[in-house]
């Protein structure tokens, strides 16, 4: 079978990438659920979830495994975590940093769980749809295998919604154009996507939450925005010559003036099964 996840951005296939790519994307990985706005994503997840003592959960998509562990406090020591990520290294490292935590960590693809129906209380699903072939077969997984009464919450980025200001429009829509391609998803627009697809799904219940994150200065938005990060490497960028020193200097001088911001919507959505 060919993998659910498209081949296009580095989190689509994290086991193909060179070691040290590999290792760049889990510190991203990591450094993105520490910030702020992503904190407060989080939180408006887990109030649309809504986990229950003794539930045991899903994350479809778990990473190295920090929401994962979060959940398992949630159910408490009677529930269970099972924190599934496509890619065999990210897991491993989810392993590594495993706290005791009532966690099982498994590698799997989101759009062939290898569960059987109604095996869980509920799905936490973040930011992994953008990603994958086929985002309703992943989501009809994702229901498949929750109990009747179970929660499906899912998050993702509507990537369209990308806004900057500070910058020359000029400049920001070229470098744009070109990056656009392989810093984020074919799929830009699946945040705001899964109210529907939810409703498509038979699901009930809907909760649905566009959380705008808001980024002040350059370092933030360098942490969740790869085309302002001057770490990413120079050879992933593709634009001519001398564009990309060029856009990311004017992001620097925005920053030194105080006027750059940028701004991302990322949708919490959520149903009962």
């Amino acid at each position: 079978m060919e993998p659910a996840q498209k081949d296009r951005t580095p989190f689509s296939d994290i086991d193909g990438l060179p070691a040290r790519m590999s290792e760049m994307v889990l510190t991203a990985l990591t450094e993105m659920g520490r910030h702020p706005e992503i904190r407060r994503v989080r939180r408006a997840g887990f109030d649309a979830l809504r986990p229950a003592l003794g539930a045991r959960l899903l994350d479809a998509g778990s990473g190295s495994g920090e929401v994962a562990r979060r959940l398992a406090a949630e159910v408490g020591p009677r529930g269970e975590v099972i924190a599934l990520d496509y890619s065999a290294a990210i897991t491993a490292a989810a392993v590594a940093r495993h706290d005791d935590s009532n966690v099982r960590y498994v590698t799997g693809d989101v759009c062939d769980l290898d569960l059987p129906d109604d095996t869980v209380d509920g799905v936490w699903c973040e930011r992994v749809l953008q990603h994958v072939d086929d985002a309703d077969a992943a989501i009809g997984e994702l229901r498949r295998v929750t109990r009747p009464g179970g929660r499906l919450c899912l998050i993702d980025t509507d990537w369209d919604s990308l806004a900057f200001d500070g910058m020359p429009v000029g400049l920001r829509d070229t470098v744009l154009s070109f990056v656009g391609p392989h810093f984020t998803p074919e799929q830009g627009d699946m945040g705001r996507t899964l109210r529907r697809r939810l409703v498509a799904a038979g699901l009930s219940d809907l909760t649905a939450t566009p959380v705008t994150c808001l980024f002040g200065n350059p370092d933030s938005a360098a942490v969740v925005l790869p085309m302002v990060n001057p770490r990413v490497p120079e050879d992933t960028w593709r634009t001519p010559p001398g564009l990309r020193d060029e856009w990311l200097a004017h992001v620097e001088a925005a920053g030194a003036r105080g006027d750059f911001l940028a701004v991302l919507t990322i949708w919490v959505v959520a149903g009962t099964v």
